[in-house]
């Protein structure tokens, strides 16, 4: 199987990174595009796979083929290569707001096509991406889509209706999650803890609470109540929070991150 990027950014290159480690494929079975020349670099002397002069060199090569540019520039990378797609290969996405629909008028006839929507974590193999696909995928493809992403972290299939969805809470997410620990860093900082040690501190937090979710299945209301004893300390905080309206801001920022992926 030959994988190809158009596009080497931090998301492409986390995939990358992330399907070679997992040995799902070899360097030689690897070849990506790119237009700026610190990314180009890269390719050739960090992640060491082939090197496409061109997109359409890339197009040609690949069984499966992402699209791992910003969403303004997909209409203009489609127009590049859809005259030599042969309809066999899959292609892949990472855009927020462009639909399968969208994409099969770009290229203007039938091709298989697979919408996701990955997020940052990726670069430290802990990305978590949602997958809807068209009607020319097929059960086998799905699969083989589905075990290239999860070589660089979770991924599950979802109707493409809550794709926008998977942006606010999934994509964007991680953004919402480093401001909190930043802030919990500066509350740290503001009764005497060193900010490194705040950094730690608030970010080993919340990644154990993460994981408490993932690995015991439980609600995360019941592992907030385990934390919260009758008049202690948590109880307080957490008052302050609902007063706050710490989740309510959370909703409105999540609204707001589909309202907007709905527009590109």
């Amino acid at each position: 199987m030959r994988i190809g990027f158009i596009g080497c950014g931090n998301m492409a290159t986390a995939m990358i990174s992330g399907i070679l480690e997992s040995g799902a494929a070899k360097e030689e079975e690897i070849m990506a595009s790119d237009k700026a020349p610190l990314a180009q670099k890269k390719i050739i002397e960090e992640l060491k796979i082939q090197y496409g002069e061109t997109n359409q060199a890339v197009a040609e090569f690949a069984d499966v083929l992402f699209l791992a540019v910003k969403p303004q520039y997909y209409a203009d990378v489609i127009s590049e290569i859809k005259y030599v797609m042969t309809g066999k290969e899959v292609i892949v996405t990472i855009a927020p707001g462009k639909t399968l629909g969208w994409l099969e008028q770009q290229f203007g006839r039938p091709l298989k096509i697979v919408r996701t929507m990955p997020n940052t974590p990726a670069m430290v193999k802990a990305g978590m991406m949602g997958l809807s696909k068209n009607q020319y995928v097929t059960d086998g493809e799905m699969e083989m889509v589905q075990g290239l992403c999860r070589s660089f972290g979770r991924a599950e299939w979802v109707p493409e209706n809550l794709l926008d969805v998977v942006t606010s809470v999934s994509g964007s997410g991680p953004a919402y999650v480093f401001m909190m620990i930043e802030a919990m860093a500066d509350g740290a900082v503001a009764d005497g803890m060193p900010r490194a040690l705040a950094y730690e501190f608030a970010a080993q937090a919340v990644y154990g609470s993460a994981k408490m979710i993932l690995d015991l299945g439980k609600h995360p209301g019941e592992l907030k109540d385990m934390v919260c004893s009758p008049g202690g300390t948590t109880i307080d905080a957490v008052r302050v929070l609902e007063e706050r309206g710490f989740r309510s801001a959370l909703i409105e920022a999540e609204k707001a991150c589909v309202k907007k992926a709905k527009k590109l």
